[in-house]
């Protein structure tokens, strides 16, 4: 298997199991660098494993059934792997204050559902970078936390 084929079945098992529809947050000690740098626009940068488990841990207990998955095939070149994927949630538990633009009282209800790309930067088989460029604003609107015109 290539270095390439390698790093994409790592990100394809990150996707799943840290992202997807079921949590294992034991993945992140298995697979995550210990000092992983995860950054999204909607969120402050995250890094390490306790903090980054502490960020989905918060994020699900808000929306109970968040979930992302891939819409298209990984590219891989080098050490890097970049996915495109869409995904989202609902509302439906805690108050939610991670948001950049702002906090959410508990269980608005409301569902949030929006696209993004991310790349990933590995190293002999660990995570050390997650950066993702994500569709923020149709996930702020649909939450209420900003206005489009």
């Amino acid at each position: 298997m290539s270095k390439q084929d390698e790093n994409k079945a790592i990100v394809a098992r990150w996707f799943a199991s840290f992202w997807g529809e079921k949590c294992d947050l034991s993945i992140v000690d298995e697979i995550a660098a210990p000092d992983m740098l995860l950054k999204y626009s909607l969120h402050e940068p995250r890094r390490g494993h306790e903090d980054i488990k502490a960020f989905m841990t918060n994020f699900r207990a808000a929306f109970p059934d968040l979930n992302f998955w891939g819409v298209a095939d990984l590219i891989a070149e080098g050490d890097y792997v970049v996915g495109q994927w869409e995904g989202g949630g609902t509302h439906a538990g805690n108050a939610f204050s991670d948001f950049l633009a702002g906090s959410l009282p508990a269980a608005t209800g409301r569902k949030m559902h929006f696209t993004g790309t991310t790349v990933l930067h590995l190293k002999d088989g660990k995570i050390l970078e997650e950066r993702g460029l994500d569709d923020g604003v149709t996930a702020l609107a649909q939450l209420g936390l900003i206005k489009m015109v």
